[in-house]
C-alpha cells in the first residue's frame, strides 16, 4: 500500500457525494440522471433510438438538471455532443468544450448538484474511436495523455467526478496522476 502524503477527501466534500458513496442501498439520493449536451441554445432534439431521451443545449441541460435537483435527484452525468470532430478529439479537452460549458452552468445554477463527466474521446473523434488512431492502429499511450487532459479540463470546470469510459489500458492511473498534479 502506498503511503499517503495527505488524506484524499474528494469523496467527502459535498453532502451529496458522501451520501452517494457511503452505503449499498438504493434510494433517490443514489440516482444519477444522464444528459447529452450539445451546442446551441434552446436545443431539445429527441434521440431517435432512445425515446424520451434528448440532446440538450447547455441552457436546457441547466434548466432540466436544476429542476431534477429541486425534486431530489442529487447527481447528473454529462456526455458531450460536439459541433465538430477531429482526429484527436480536441473538443473533449477544450476549455470551452460543450461538457465544460455545461459543468460551469450547472455549478452556477445548482452548486450542490453532484456533477459527473464522461471522460472519453469517442464522441469527439472523427473516426469514433476512444483514442488516437494512426495507420489503422489505436495508439494507447498517446490517447492516455489526451484522456488525462480531458479529465483535468472537466475537473477545472467544476466536475466532482470524472468517469473514464475509454477502452485504453492504464487510463485510470494516467487520469489519477494528472488530477493529482
Amino acid at each position: 500500500m502506498t503511503s499517503l502524503i495527505h488524506r484524499p477527501r474528494r469523496l467527502r466534500r459535498r453532502a451529496g457525494l458522501r451520501a452517494m458513496v457511503r452505503e449499498s442501498r438504493l434510494s433517490r439520493e443514489n440516482l444519477v440522471l444522464p444528459f447529452f449536451a450539445c451546442t446551441g441554445a434552446g436545443v431539445r432534439r429527441e434521440v431517435a433510438s432512445m425515446p424520451g431521451v434528448f440532446n440538450l443545449s447547455v441552457d436546457e441541460v441547466a434548466r432540466e438538471a436544476t429542476g431534477a435537483f429541486d425534486v431530489g435527484v442529487p447527481a447528473v452525468i454529462l456526455f458531450g455532443l460536439p459541433e465538430s470532430k477531429d482526429e484527436t478529439g480536441s473538443g473533449a479537452y477544450a476549455r470551452q468544450g460543450v461538457v465544460q460549458e455545461a459543468i460551469r452552468a450547472l455549478r452556477r445554477d445548482a452548486p450542490e448538484l453532484v456533477i459527473i463527466a464522461d471522460t472519453c474521446l469517442c464522441e469527439y473523434t472523427s473516426h469514433g474511436h476512444c483514442g488516437v488512431v494512426r495507420e489503422g492502429e489505436v495508439l494507447n499511450d498517446e490517447s492516455l495523455e489526451l484522456l488525462a487532459r480531458t479529465a483535468v479540463s472537466q475537473a477545472e470546470a467544476g466536475a466532482d467526478i470524472v468517469a473514464p469510459s475509454a477502452m485504453m489500458d492504464g487510463q485510470v492511473g494516467a487520469i489519477r496522476e494528472a488530477l493529482d498534479e
